[in-house]
């Protein structure tokens, strides 16, 4: 029996549109509503969101229950940090601030097997492999893997051609938020020179023959990454919408029933 198939790889590698949802909010409960909401991928992310590897793993299990596909981004690319995300159960893995082809070439090598790879084998202990029960785990597992680097900086940006001819790399995605602040626009990825660099990224990611992907919440930067081929694209944050529909309800609770207390 081989490693579960992976339907977020096999669409974009199509150029198939799949559009995802950051989870932010460490919470299964969270997790499992998002993964009923319809979305085809949903971003677990321990960079800035207070996860460790058993509440990823939590979420892991309550979104594979459902319609939803997960990927994790890890807080550093690490060899020791992958090796226990990917035995947990995670198929596809968003690596933050890749800079160059060798930091692309040691992230490869983290997610395969020797003698290819570096990866410790130790399948037979983890989610992964179905606790033993998947038997050509160990040959297959690399084949469904989605490796995704996240470039996010000038120095990325000027490597990014090299990145981009790393063989085993499935895309590259841009993260808007921290390249404007490295641009000197910090808080503003709206300003016009950081957007025309974020399109001209996605043109030569597309170009590569290799999978765009971004996370914003402008829509008209969605449709226009959308319209150069992006095929995965995150459209929202469960912290954003969580915090913005409880403020909405406070104040029109308060704008609602202000002044009816009885004097």
């Amino acid at each position: 029996m081989p490693a579960p198939h992976n339907p977020f790889k096999a669409a974009i590698a199509r150029g198939h549109v799949q559009l995802g949802c950051w989870l932010g909010l460490a919470d299964p409960y969270v997790a499992e509503i998002s993964a009923g909401a319809g979305f085809d991928w949903l971003l677990v992310d321990s960079e800035h969101a207070p996860n460790d590897l058993r509440s990823i793993t939590a979420q892991l299990q309550v979104i594979a229950a459902r319609g939803s596909h997960a990927m994790v981004r890890p807080p550093v690319g690490e060899t020791w940090i992958i090796k226990q995300l990917l035995d947990a159960g995670a198929q596809s893995l968003l690596i933050p601030m890749v800079e160059s082809a060798a930091q692309a070439r040691d992230l490869v090598d983290a997610v395969t097997y020797p003698p290819h790879g570096v990866r410790g084998v130790g399948s037979a202990l983890a989610r992964a492999s179905d606790f033993s029960a998947i038997s050509d785990y160990l040959t297959t597992a690399r084949e469904e893997i989605c490796l995704i680097a996240q470039v996010e900086n000038r120095k990325g940006m000027a490597e990014l051609d090299e990145i981009l001819a790393v063989e085993g790399l499935d895309g590259v995605f841009i993260g808007p938020a921290d390249l404007a602040a490295d641009m000197g626009f910090i808080g503003n990825p709206g300003d016009a020179e950081v957007q025309d660099a974020i399109l001209d990224a996605i043109k030569r990611i597309v170009a590569s023959g290799k999978a765009a992907g971004i996370l914003t919440l402008d829509k008209a930067l969605q449709q226009q990454c959308r319209a150069l081929g992006a095929s995965f694209i995150a459209t929202e944050i469960d912290v954003t919408l969580f915090a913005h529909h409880m403020r909405m309800a406070a104040r029109a609770a308060s704008e609602h029933l202000k002044g009816t207390d009885a004097t």
